[in-house]
């Protein structure tokens, strides 16, 4: 009985691999790109390259293990919960108000310590974001909101 459950479990794990999940790549810059409609120091550049902009923005950089079934789903299942609250790219389409939230949120999760998530840096470990990377961060988001808010 064993012998078959095993087997069974086997071959689900083979059937899944040939079921993949649309891969987040997209290497434009969109009109609508945060980068295009507010400053972005080379600094915060980094920061965002390095801890925001895999699940935030419409260009996900892959790992290995992203070619293996069920982790792909788990992958993807992040990277468009992240997208959904906050998409660097399509940052300029939201509406004042909703630009200047997020903005604030941005602030909010660095200072707290809610993003990048933890098991986004279990694997990243150069994501890790320093004190001083958290406080650029935060000025920057915080900067942004006000200026968001004075744009008619």
């Amino acid at each position: 009985m064993i012998k078959k459950i095993l087997l069974v479990l086997a071959g689900v794990l083979i059937v899944i691999q040939f079921i993949r999940p649309a891969e987040n790549h997209n290497t434009n810059i969109t009109a609508q790109d945060i980068t295009r409609m507010f400053p972005v120091s080379d600094s915060v550049h980094t920061i965002l390259e390095k801890a925001c902009n895999d699940c935030h923005t419409n260009s996900t950089r892959y790992p290995w293990y992203n070619r293996i079934q069920p982790v792909a789903w788990w992958l993807a299942y992040h990277v468009n919960g992240g997208k959904k609250h906050l998409n660097f790219s399509e940052f300029g389409s939201y509406p004042k108000a909703k630009q200047v939230k997020r903005l604030k949120g941005i602030a909010k999760e660095v200072t707290e310590g809610g993003m990048p998530l933890d098991s986004y840096l279990w694997i990243h470990k150069d994501a890790v974001l320093t004190e001083d990377e958290k406080q650029v961060l935060i000025n920057w988001a915080n900067g942004l909101g006000v200026m968001a808010a004075e744009r008619k």
